[in-house]
């Protein structure tokens, strides 16, 4: 592998272990309390399974992307990697979905249900939550650009014209 194209790799998991960390930070933080009705109630990421989903998915894509910062000068690890990019890329892409599922009920609620929205009592809550989106979709892009890079390194032999 060139190594122009280690330096681009390491540079967009190093995007990508910002992305993971500002994620997990801004999720994990996010609590406010509200009364209604003389009842106080909070609202916390781990009330919701898919909040903790995403904090647990931004998490191993955070240690895998350490660690592959850390094995990606040895040679044969790229074939790895290409088959890892994909996982975390689809962990970070499902967790993300369903964080953001549950995000759309609290923001908007769901008339349906006769769920109510949630935001305008607790908006420190849902400012928090909104950045650790942002933050885990842009991970998840960023791995998405690392797969097309991983599988461009490893491909790349196979398309060479021989003369």
């Amino acid at each position: 592998m060139a190594k122009s194209t280690k330096i681009f790799t390491n540079t967009l998991r190093l995007l990508a272990l910002a992305a993971t960390v500002v994620a997990i930070v801004f999720m994990v933080t996010s609590h406010d309390s509200a009364q209604v009705l003389n009842l106080t109630f909070t609202a916390k990421y781990s009330n919701t399974p898919a909040f903790k989903y995403l904090v647990i998915g931004e998490a191993i894509a955070g240690g895998y992307t350490v660690i592959s910062i850390l094995l990606s000068f040895k040679g044969l690890f790229w074939r790895l990697i290409v088959i890892l990019d994909m996982v975390t890329a689809v962990l970070l892409t499902s967790s993300i979905s369903a964080a953001m599922a549950i995000a759309q009920v609290g923001k908007k609620g769901n008339t349906h249900a006769g769920w109510l929205p949630i935001c305008g009592q607790v908006p420190d809550f849902c400012n928090n939550v909104t950045i650790a989106l942002i933050a885990g979709f842009a991970a998840a892009i960023i791995y998405f650009l690392l797969l097309l890079c991983s599988l461009y390194v490893v491909l790349s032999p196979l398309f060479v014209a021989t003369p």
